[in-house]
């Protein structure tokens, strides 16, 4: 048992290596962001180490730079981050019924959008080493790059810092075109998913919610519908 963890532990570190480079290079603007809101180095490597969300931190960082109560960042973070809870009840799908009460916790703690589409792509159950490996090398570049993005602050010229942020895209694109390619069903939520994604940010009214927001309604819209249109069958024990 000991040796399967093991092995699925560096398997994760090695499935995590890609996601820890683009949060290395991401997190950069989100250290320019926490300059200006007067983090120091130090203080912005803690927030990205205790809230690894890159829509949630930078909604912090913004409203503290505006003089925002405790209170206010507060309700933001939970609008903003809401989506991770959808998120956590698809990945606890994965696990198997017995996984202790401290492994689910553990597993809790670093549910990012990335972490989450590699998780979910694992052949048959999760095992929760497989995520301790990918957070072991993921945490480590989302915060250090947050350290040396606020310790350059404006440094670095703007086109740099937005050539940067499409490290992102790339691991979305990553983690979504490899099983699209193998389902029509599939393919056709994701392109339906990025077409109502923009549309959101256009049409009235729901263009004012909050991105975390819009998130939240079209995963359920999206997801919902798919489920009740193409449910998929549970293999049987046998099989």
């Amino acid at each position: 048992m000991v040796s399967e963890n093991k092995s699925w532990f560096y398997r994760g570190m090695q499935h995590g290596i890609p996601i820890a480079l683009g949060y290395l290079a991401v997190s950069f603007t989100l250290g320019i962001a926490a300059k200006n809101a007067g983090f120091t180095p130090f203080a912005a490597m803690l927030a990205s180490f205790t809230n690894n969300a890159s829509a949630g931190e930078f909604a912090g960082f913004t409203l503290i730079a505006s003089g925002a109560s405790f209170f206010q960042v507060a309700v933001m973070e939970l609008i903003t981050n809401a989506r991770y809870l959808l998120m956590s009840c698809a990945l606890s799908q994965k696990l198997s019924p017995d996984t202790p009460l401290i492994h689910r916790f553990l597993i809790s703690y670093d549910v990012t959008d990335e972490i989450f589409g590699i998780s979910v792509l694992v052949p048959g159950k999760l095992n929760p080493w497989y995520v301790y490996g990918a957070m072991a090398v993921a945490i480590p570049g989302w915060s250090i790059g947050t350290f040396f993005g606020t310790m350059m602050g404006s440094l670095l010229p703007a086109s740099v810092v937005r050539a940067l942020s499409v490290g992102l895209y790339g691991m979305f694109l990553a983690i979504i075109i490899p099983p699209a390619k193998k389902s029509r069903i599939l393919a056709g939520v994701v392109l339906l998913s990025m077409g109502l994604s923009y549309l959101f940010t256009k049409l009235p009214y729901v263009s004012s919610l909050s991105t975390g927001t819009r998130t939240i309604v079209l995963t359920v819209l999206i997801a919902g519908g798919a489920a009740v249109l193409f449910p998929r069958e549970e293999p049987d024990d046998e099989s």
